[in-house]
């Protein structure tokens, strides 16, 4: 086909496509190529000596997370002996907000394109402030990302199973008509996210006391849909590639 063909045929399939929020797994269980010493990072490859402070902050808090490191040193050693391989989250049909490292023992959100059945995969959302997406990895980030992991992931795990999967492409038109733009801006898109999850949510969990902490940090913070939203996005327009001509 020519190009012309070849671009309607790309934004048709883009257009068609319908990512649905599926499940929650361990980024090494389920991402392609994933591996016990690569790190995923945004952006494209890129080596160590010419990442910027934040990405190398990133990497640092991921190898202290993973128990690989103890403290800065460590990781940076680690690094320097070429232990720990790096690659773009979009090698490997995942995505990650700002410096957005994933690491093998990080759950990751499954989004599945019903439409042509390709995958794709986001870490989940730290909320605002200090946080490791930025560069950060102190103790209180650490013990951020461990709750996360260890209270969080089950329970949303479990209550995205419970729901049958989140259309995250028509959550996120609903949003839209309720003023927010789908990235900076989520709102309405964290609340429907929460009306989604919080019936099933209830009948997950194993007491009262987590079910609130979850509640209250989905439901605080307005950047809860984007990572899905992003990996949903990745999706969409994965659905268009490797069709001859398309520009």
């Amino acid at each position: 086909m020519n190009i012309e063909q070849a671009n309607v045929e790309a934004t048709t399939r883009m257009i068609e496509a319908r990512p649905v929020l599926v499940g929650l797994a361990k980024a090494k269980d389920i991402i392609p190529g994933m591996k016990d010493n690569l790190l995923l990072h945004a952006g494209p490859p890129i080596e160590w000596a010419r990442m910027s402070g934040p990405l190398r902050g990133a990497i640092i808090g991921a190898l202290i997370f993973e128990g690989k490191a103890k403290n800065d040193k460590d990781a940076e050693a680690m690094v320097a002996r070429g232990d720990v391989q790096f690659d773009s989250c979009h090698h490997h049909g995942a995505v990650g907000p700002m410096a957005g490292v994933t690491s093998p023992n990080m759950s990751v959100y499954v989004i599945e394109n019903k439409t042509h059945g390709n995958k794709s995969f986001s870490n989940l959302n730290e909320g605002y402030g200090k946080v490791l997406r930025y560069g950060a990895y102190s103790d209180d980030v650490m013990t951020r990302l461990r709750w996360m992991e260890n209270i969080l992931a089950p329970m949303l795990r479990d209550a995205i199973e419970a729901s049958g999967g989140i259309d995250i492409k028509a959550l996120l038109a609903e949003a839209l008509h309720m003023g927010d733009e789908g990235h900076n801006r989520n709102k309405a898109g964290s609340i429907l996210f929460l009306r989604n999850l919080a019936p099933h949510l209830a009948k997950v969990a194993k007491n009262n006391s987590d079910l609130s902490d979850v509640l209250k940090y989905v439901g605080e913070n307005a950047l809860s849909v984007l990572n899905p939203v992003m990996a949903a996005c990745k999706a969409m327009a994965d659905a268009a590639h490797g069709i001859e001509g398309s520009t």
